[in-house]
């Protein structure tokens, strides 16, 4: 019999530049192995204060446009009261509460129920910071 609860931690190199990476297919892999078939819920988290998780369209340029519209609502300048790491790296530690460190998702038959654009990704500004965790939990 299968666990009613099972997780797993995705180890994501972001690299040294502001990014969104596509993790549809990290969770879907993680469905295949875990759910068997099952109905519940797919809970991502990054245990990081300067990174989140949202769900977007890839591949047509809604991820850069993400991007540019957090630029716009946190400019890497010297506003910031937070001034380590790399200049502006205080609207880093401000991601979190707009695209937050988290998200939970349906899962039905065992895949993940998105909309037909939707893609479950990891964003993240901080260039200082290039190795992300996200932990998969699936609750059946």
């Amino acid at each position: 019999m299968s666990h009613a609860f099972t997780t797993r931690v995705l180890n994501v190199a972001s690299g040294s530049r502001e990014t969104v990476i596509d993790l549809t297919r990290d969770c879907e892999a993680f469905l295949r192995e875990t759910a068997d078939g099952r109905d519940g819920l797919l809970n991502l988290f990054v245990p990081h204060a300067t990174a989140g998780i949202a769900l977007i369209e890839t591949g047509a340029g809604s991820d850069d446009d993400l991007l540019a519209a957090l630029h716009t609502l946190l400019p890497a300048d010297d506003r910031w009261q937070h001034r380590h790491g790399s200049p502006g790296h205080g609207r880093d530690h401000v991601l979190p509460a707009i695209v937050p460190p988290h998200a939970t998702l349906p899962v039905l038959g065992g895949r993940l129920a998105l909309g037909t654009w939707q893609s479950v990704c990891l964003v993240d500004t901080n260039k200082d910071n290039p190795n992300r965790q996200v932990r998969l939990s699936f609750l059946g």
